[in-house]
């Protein structure tokens, strides 16, 4: 690779990753273990979960209290949704699950605050729980509907939250290209393999986006941030 192509290279990846970085530096370097502790706790609750759901004595708790699914009474499934974040699939490896929290969880808690990456992780599982019922009554037949034997299915878990905030911090930071990049892997997963997850990643984006697009409309008109870009970014 010549020195003009690595240097393009060099200027691309700052342009697209440098404010991100320096956010999670400075933030890591001023209170070190402290920078996240949040995170700490969902990492700590997510491996008790799957611990624990695990066991004999321990799988039908963890169904009982945070797994949902489309056939439940909506208000069921609202009162399990905030703990689901933390219940890993039981046909995937924890770590997966574990590793996804710790790297992007920590990330947005460095950048942007505990409770607003609770709140935006929240925001973006709910979105998938109420998708699988809207494209369960749809139905099969419609681009967007989903089969009957999927109201059984139980929701994502934490995948949906980390989808959500992968986007979110993205677009904090206009890190346009990863935010595509996340998007495309999404599509391609539904392409690929068309199931409730996948469908249910793609809702929790874009209720994400919708998020997005008002905080930017309400920057502008408030006057806020640089510009209306909503930089600098907001720390916890």
């Amino acid at each position: 690779m010549s020195s003009v192509a690595a240097g393009r290279l060099t200027r691309l990846a700052r342009t697209e990753w440098g404010p991100l970085y320096a956010a999670v530096r400075d933030g890591v370097s001023e209170r070190r273990w402290r920078a996240a502790p949040m995170t700490l706790a969902a990492v700590c609750l997510t491996a008790l979960c799957q611990f624990v759901q695990n066991q004999p004595w321990g799988y039908q708790f963890v169904q009982n209290v945070g797994s949902v699914r489309a056939e439940d009474p909506l208000w069921l499934a609202l009162l399990r949704t905030p703990l689901s974040l933390f219940v890993p699939a039981l046909d995937l490896p924890v770590w997966g699950a574990l590793a996804q929290i710790l790297l992007v969880f920590g990330i947005a808690e460095i950048c942007v605050g505990w409770w607003r990456t609770l709140l935006i992780g929240y925001a973006a599982t709910l979105a998938g729980t109420l998708y699988a019922r809207v494209g369960i009554a749809w139905g099969p037949g419609s681009p967007l509907g989903l089969p009957a034997s999927d109201a059984r299915v139980v929701d994502t878990g934490p995948s949906a939250a980390v989808v959500g905030l992968a986007v979110y911090v993205c677009w904090r930071y206009r890190a346009w290209f990863t935010a595509g990049l996340v998007t495309a892997v999404m599509i391609a997963e539904v392409c690929v393999k068309n199931n409730l997850a996948g469908k249910e990643h793609l809702a929790a984006i874009g209720a994400v986006l919708v998020l997005c697009a008002c905080s930017e409309v309400l920057q502008r008109r408030g006057g806020r941030g640089s510009s209306g870009s909503g930089l600098p970014p907001i720390q916890s």
